[in-house]
Parts: C-alpha cells; sequence; structure tokens
C-alpha cells in the first residue's frame, strides 16, 4: 500500500489539486456521509467528503424538480478516512484551505438529516449555505405515508406527492404548518406520533429548505455525489466478500480510489508533480 500512502502525502502537499479546483467553473458544493468497512478490530465507519463545482443548469419550478438534468460537476475531489466526526469535521477546514477556498460562505453544503453533518459544518465550514438532501426528505415523507395510510397505497403515493411539492415551494415552515394542521385532525395516536416524529426532523433544517430558490437559479438539491461516492469508492472496493483491512490500509485505499474519482489521476502521475 506505498502507493496509497503517497497519494495521501501528495494530496496534502502538492499544489496540483488547488489549481485544478481554481480553473474549474461553476458553485462550490460539499457533501458527505458515511458506510462501515469490516476493519480487523470490528466494523468502523469511513467517512467520505467532497467539494465540488457545478455550473449551474436551466431554471426549474419545484414540480419540475426531478425532470431537470443537471450539468456534471466540472471538479471533484473527495478524501476520507475512518474517523469519527469531531476527527473529520477538522479536516474539511483543511482541505477547504489547499483548495483555495477562502471564503467558506462561498460553500454549499448537501446533507441528510445527521446531526454530525451539520454540527461539524457550522464549526468548519462557518457561514456556508446549508441543503437538506430532498431524496433523504421524500424517505421521510413516505415512511409517514405508510403508517397514514398502509403500504402502497395510493392515496399514501398522492399525499407524499402533493407534501413534496409544499416543500419545495415553500420550504420547511410551508409544510410544517401543512402537517401540524393534519396532525390536529387525527384521533390515531400511532399516526399523530408519525407527522410528530417527521415534523422533528424537518424542524432543524427551516434554513435548509430553500429549494425554490436553487431550482430557480439551476442548482442542485441533492447529495447523490457523495452518496453514490460511498457504494462506488468504498462499497465496490473495501465491501469485498471476507475483507477485514488495517486501518492504515482502508484509508491508503480510499486515497487512491479518491484520486481517481476527482480527476486528479494524470495530475499525480505527471513527471512534473512527482
Amino acid at each position: 500500500m506505498a502507493a496509497g500512502a503517497s497519494v495521501r502525502s501528495w494530496q496534502r502537499t502538492s499544489p496540483a489539486p488547488a489549481a485544478v479546483f481554481a480553473a474549474a467553473a461553476g458553485d462550490i458544493e460539499f457533501s458527505t456521509d458515511g458506510t462501515s468497512v469490516n476493519t480487523r478490530g470490528g466494523w468502523r465507519e469511513m467517512r467520505l467528503a467532497i467539494f465540488a463545482k457545478r455550473p449551474r443548469g436551466a431554471p426549474a419550478a419545484p414540480a419540475q424538480w426531478d425532470e431537470r438534468t443537471l450539468p456534471a460537476p466540472s471538479v471533484r475531489v473527495l478524501f476520507g478516512g475512518l474517523w469519527t466526526a469531531e476527527q473529520f469535521g477538522p479536516q474539511w477546514r483543511a482541505w477547504a484551505g489547499r483548495l483555495g477556498i477562502r471564503e467558506t460562505a462561498q460553500v454549499t453544503v448537501l446533507g441528510d438529516g445527521a446531526k454530525w453533518i451539520w454540527k461539524q459544518a457550522a464549526q468548519n465550514l462557518p457561514g456556508a449555505g446549508g441543503v437538506l438532501d430532498i431524496y433523504h426528505v421524500g424517505a421521510h415523507l413516505h415512511g409517514a405515508a405508510r403508517i397514514l395510510y398502509g403500504e402502497g397505497a395510493a392515496e399514501g403515493t398522492a399525499w407524499v406527492d402533493a407534501r413534496r411539492l409544499i416543500l419545495l415551494q415553500g420550504g420547511a415552515t410551508a409544510l410544517e404548518v401543512a402537517l401540524a394542521a393534519q396532525e390536529q385532525s387525527l384521533r390515531s395516536p400511532r399516526k399523530r406520533q408519525a407527522l410528530a416524529d417527521l415534523r422533528a426532523y424537518l424542524a432543524p433544517h427551516a434554513g435548509h429548505t430553500g429549494y425554490a430558490g436553487r431550482l430557480g437559479r439551476g442548482q442542485s438539491i441533492g447529495s447523490g455525489m457523495v452518496e453514490g461516492a460511498c457504494k462506488t469508492v468504498v462499497g465496490r472496493r473495501l465491501k469485498q466478500t471476507g475483507a477485514r483491512w488495517r486501518v492504515r490500509h482502508a484509508e491508503q485505499m480510499v486515497a487512491l480510489c479518491g484520486l481517481l474519482y476527482s480527476d486528479l489521476w494524470e495530475e499525480y502521475w505527471s513527471p512534473e508533480q512527482n
């Protein structure tokens, strides 16, 4: 795994990633997630993060959120490790500096509802905007619909679509009003609890649900980039049947896979860089 160790060192010291990042066009996005890896000490969470730039696409209305085609990122830089949230957050700040991001207010954090993401973002990317991943919200809406209307009910599907449109148009504040009114109309304690749980999930993210504005500007509202990386970078390589990794080897392998994913492979192997 000497190559992985070399890549990790290069990522921390070479000016090449910053040069590639600076030359790319688009808005700065940051996304992060984690997935389990089997180590010799047991299962541990491998946390991954991506800084990317994405050009804006065509403006879209809230009802068009899942029909539009966004431009691909013009650059992306992936890094990760078997760190706790408290260890990983400062890495975001360090990487922002390496990539020449001087004003973290230029960054938009796209993430699910995990509390550790938003806590670390507030501490290590101060001033960054936030977007709650629309697909995770959809999963919570579907979970509530199953309790309200039963598994696979057409009425439940219609309810999800209608509530998601309210969210896309007016954010969490508008959806909170609709959910609170419906909760008051229900007699079933279980159904009322389902809506109360949904409201509790959304409550910390009132400032992270400005979907209509981002759709109108042709910007992303999902964190699928990092979730895909968790599957294709970690899942495909590190979760092979029977594999149990030494910690340093797992992190070195992620550095190698991240180099390829980040489109920095040629820069790393360039004679001028080594």
